[in-house]
């Protein structure tokens, strides 16, 4: 009997996936919930299972292929037995990283198998198409997992060690030179004829790296958001020291209390749910020729993975105390960090905020996230002289922007928005009240 293997529901609005590596080889003993084949979609990495034993039979789709939920991927023959014994079958089966144990050599030290590394899945990708040794890698990543810039690294740093080795010249290089000298000591007295030096073109690297599905979803979305709104920005500054004074002499006691930091995302998420109740309006998305106007503030946090951009979301914000948005937002950092995000953790949204700062970005102008149609941008804090009191003073300053679309936002709004923003940071004491 043959049993199909069949590509999963992949979540909401999610049709279709990338085949990113299979884990078995046609003709390999498989058991029943044994993990087959990953999956790559725009928003997370999904793993497809066994559903019953036998030996995977035929692989009808290769590694790098687009396929659609329902999508026959390969089949498993439940009649077919592995040739092995009962006894080597049952040591293919796989093993906890963990528990796996490498044999060892003849002077007694135990094979890289033994490290037995974790990768994400980008970096499992690079090592492969690359042919990168993992015994040489270090990882950084979260529980010491090996990520895209580990492997980017060691790539470069082999690249550094390549180029330095063409610039030492060679014992037989260097022997023309030396003949050369001998040349004008027994010409000594004649005139000297130099010759021209030949110097060799520079070597133009190239790298050709195939788009992952979800970096194709990127910039097919980021285009569309561009092409398919009437997408515009304003701008503010807000002075923080109201906030960096609080978080000062509270955030040791809130840790000890909560067991997370105090930062800035919450008063900004407070922030954009006071605004957002206040202009309802950027609250909403366009159906057809109607506005969905939406009471309820799901905030989605843009986070930066070595993956590509991915929007992980907040729920029901307005109900959520400080410590559980900081507590939340923690959660969702190591989740990504860790390539665990769920499709359930990047459904919906109402709002988005996106955090240049961390980066360094001093102003920049983010792009809407659709259907939503605002987008709040925060950024680096930095000290800059300002007016006050008919004074020049210093103080730690943010540029903030909301890019919104036009279509169902008019200019005051969007401006008045931002405004309140910047008032219920600069005045943290509002934030506390409407908590």
């Amino acid at each position: 009997m043959a049993t199909k293997i069949l590509v999963p529901e992949l979540g909401e609005s999610v049709l279709e996936a990338t085949v990113s590596r299979w884990l078995k080889k046609e003709g390999e003993a498989v058991n029943i919930g044994d993990v087959l084949v990953e999956l790559e979609t725009d928003k997370v990495n999904l793993e497809v299972g066994a559903k019953s034993n036998g030996v995977l039979a035929k692989i009808d789709v290769p590694e790098g292929s687009d396929v659609k939920v329902g999508e026959v991927l390969g089949t498993i023959d439940e009649s077919v037995r592995p040739k092995e014994e009962p006894a080597q079958a049952e040591v293919s089966k796989p093993q906890p990283v963990e528990e796996k144990q490498a044999p060892a050599s003849a002077d007694g030290k135990k094979t890289q198998d033994q490290a037995a590394p974790q990768l994400t899945p980008v970096a499992a990708r690079m090592v492969r198409e690359r042919n990168v040794d993992v015994s040489h890698l270090a990882g950084t990543g979260s529980e010491g997992r090996i990520t895209k810039t580990d492997v980017e690294e060691f790539l470069q740093a082999q690249e550094k060690a390549r180029e330095s080795s063409k610039q030492m010249p060679t014992e037989e290089e260097a022997l023309p030179k030396r003949e050369e000298k001998s040349q004008e000591v027994e010409t000594a007295g004649q005139p000297k004829v130099e010759k021209p030096v030949t110097v060799s073109p520079s070597e133009h690297l190239e790298e050709r790296i195939r788009m992952s599905r979800r970096r194709r979803t990127i910039a097919q979305r980021l285009l569309e958001a561009r092409q398919g709104t009437a997408m515009l920005t304003t701008f503010n500054e807000i002075d923080m020291s109201a906030v960096m004074d609080l978080r000062k002499r509270r955030n040791e006691e809130f840790q000890k209390r909560h067991g997370v930091k105090l930062g800035f995302t919450s008063f900004f998420v407070k922030a954009c749910v006071s605004a957002l109740k206040a202009f309802p309006q950027v609250n909403a998305e366009i159906q057809g020729d109607e506005i969905l106007l939406k009471y309820y503030y799901d905030i989605g946090m843009a986070i930066g993975s070595e993956e590509g951009l991915v929007v992980p979301v907040i729920r029901d914000a307005d109900h959520l105390s400080f410590a559980e948005i900081e507590q939340q937002v923690k959660d969702l950092v190591a989740k990504t960090d860790a390539g665990k995000l769920s499709v359930e953790d990047l459904r919906g949204g109402t709002f988005t905020i996106t955090n240049g700062g961390v980066f360094g970005s001093l102003l920049s102008t983010p792009i809407l996230n659709p259907p939503q149609v605002g987008i709040l941008g925060m950024h680096k804090i930095e000290d800059r002289p300002i007016a006050l009191n008919g004074q020049v003073v210093i103080r730690p300053m943010m540029y903030v922007a909301l890019s919104y679309d036009h279509r169902i936002v008019d200019g005051r709004e969007a401006v008045q928005f931002l405004v309140h923003v910047k008032q219920m940071v600069e005045e943290p004491g509002f934030l506390l009240v409407e908590s």
